[in-house]
């Protein structure tokens, strides 16, 4: 998978014509729309401005949820629809998708009844979907499941199940799976601009080689905006004076040892003192604390974590947890922004929790097809309502749907998630093989990460990484799991990396200064 022969195939295309689709953005929402395009036969491109799952897919609660807030929000036909999403991305990715067992814990004597009865409900909503019954739990289960819960004034606690996942690892097996049913998918490609015919009908846009310094059209007949945070960026190239689709909220979460919840269970705690959900997720060895919602300004890829939303998660968390994380345990702070659809009346007013969690899909005058919103759980529904609408826009003959039961790149049933590798599915084989080809490759990047010299080499050669932030950060995850030592292991995987990009030493002391001055955003 050469990203160049990509690029070339996209230049050597007469007028650049002859495209189905053109998606926008390489975020789960996009990689979703190009395979579900992609599967039905349509001749489909993606073009990503930075790397796939770069900015808000890359950095979730990593839940496959129907979204338990949003039950008591009243909002059924959303949860009912996610709970079934869920259901089928868990069939369909099982090597990342697992059954996760949640726990609240009960502290005041009607939360126990009440929570059990509302998370029946969610499994009822669930149908034949559900991962398993919703039970109350006395005290004395509570603390055999979480032994580091707080056990001061418990009273017992209510079971549930929902998914959990690697966002980051999903979006490249879906770059892969876009790329297996014929499309075109490349990174560092970004939309300059929109070409419009006489009619003002977009009929293509301007593509920009970020790392060849290229720059070549592309037409096609549905083009689609599906850029996240920065949907308003493409509208604004089609309707200067469009208000603005979306709202940022900021959503920040800190990772710390296992050793905090000691558990393969996760918990929840179902009201913080600003009215959310908090999550503590055990994920590859550590946990994961979060999230918070704070209204931001502006859209930029890497968003900054505030000093208060820290100090805020680690509050909280340390309520429920008999020990108490401080800030000299955390090992990652990452901060994301949701891009929420903004209501269409009093928009500055609005709070950022009140905000539609759904997504919002429409059709320009021009053609333009914008998708915004929504969540991990939802992309595959979201792409074919998508597609669907791209389709009867454009009068394009219509293929059904296959999404739904379409295994994804790396399929594989039951893996040994002791093993690091599982995260690969059914290309860990390949991985073992290269180890077991060149013993070099099979030496650990660092004593206390598990990663290895292949899952660089196989992360160039096989999932289109282009630097060593693509590879810390969303290949293998270092960079999440422990920002310091992402820092220590950085000249290593840059010098892989050149190796097999035949890159000069140049190149790498920039990659590295490049990605120690971002993962500073990471440490706290």
């Amino acid at each position: 998978m050469v990203r160049e022969q990509y690029i070339d195939r996209l230049k050597e295309v007469k007028d650049g014509s002859g495209w189905d689709f053109i998606v926008i953005g390489g975020g789960a929402t996009g990689l979703g729309i190009a395979v579900d395009a992609a599967s039905r036969g349509y001749k489909t491109v993606l073009l990503e401005q930075s790397d796939f799952a770069k900015a808000t897919s890359s950095r979730s609660t990593k839940l496959v949820h129907g979204g338990v807030r949003y039950l008591q929000k009243g909002d059924v036909a959303l949860v009912r629809e996610a709970l079934h999403e869920r259901g089928y991305l868990s069939r369909n990715a099982p090597h990342l998708v697992k059954n996760q067992r949640f726990i609240i814990g009960n502290y005041q004597w009607w939360e126990k009844p009440f929570y059990t009865l509302g998370l029946t409900f969610y499994d009822i909503l669930a149908g034949n979907m559900s991962l398993g019954r919703s039970l109350p739990m006395s005290k004395k289960e509570v603390i055999r499941h979480i032994p580091q819960i707080e056990q001061n004034q418990l009273k017992g606690g209510v079971l549930y199940h929902d998914g959990q996942f690697d966002d980051s690892r999903l979006a490249i097996n879906l770059m892969q799976t876009a790329v297996e049913n014929g499309a075109v998918v490349v990174n560092y490609v970004r939309v300059s601009s929109l070409i419009k015919d006489q009619q003002q009908t977009i009929v293509g846009v301007v593509a920009e080689d970020t790392i060849g310094g290229s720059t070549f059209e592309l037409k096609g007949k549905c083009i689609i905006n599906a850029t996240g945070i920065f949907v308003d960026e493409i509208i604004k190239m089609d309707k200067p004076d469009e208000k603005p689709l979306v709202r940022p909220s900021q959503g920040v979460h800190v990772v710390v040892d296992r050793s905090f919840l000691d558990s393969d269970d996760a918990i929840m705690v179902p009201k913080t003192s600003d009215g959310r959900v908090m999550f503590g997720v055990p994920w590859h060895n550590r946990v994961i604390l979060g999230t918070t919602d704070t209204p931001v300004k502006e859209f930029v890829l890497e968003p900054r974590a505030l000093e208060e939303e820290v100090d805020f998660i680690l509050e909280t968390a340390g309520r429920y947890l008999t020990k108490k994380p401080k800030r000299e345990d955390v090992r990652c702070v990452f901060a994301g922004l949701r891009p929420l659809a903004a209501p269409k009346k009093h928009a500055e007013e609005a709070k950022t929790k009140e905000i539609s969690r759904s997504h919002k899909l429409l059709a320009s005058d021009s053609g333009l097809i914008t998708i915004t919103g929504g969540k991990w759980t939802t992309y595959r529904s979201m792409a074919e309502q998508t597609v669907d609408l791209a389709i009867k826009t454009k009068g394009l003959d219509f293929k059904p749907c296959k999404t739904r039961h379409l295994k994804i790149h790396g399929y594989k049933k039951n893996p040994d998630r002791n093993d690091h590798l599982y995260i690969y599915g059914s290309d860990q084989e390949q991985i073992l093989q290269l180890q077991k080809n060149n013993p070099a490759y099979a030496q650990k990047l660092h004593q206390e990460l598990d990663f290895t010299v292949a899952e660089v080499v196989w992360a160039v050669k096989k999932e289109m990484a282009c630097t060593v932030d693509d590879v810390l950060a969303r290949r293998v995850r270092a960079l999440y799991m422990d920002a310091k030592i992402s820092v220590e292991i950085a000249p290593a995987v840059a010098s892989i990396m050149a190796k097999e990009l035949q890159k000069d030493t140049k190149w790498e002391e920039e990659q590295v200064r490049d990605y120690v001055s971002l993962a500073a955003n990471y440490i706290f």
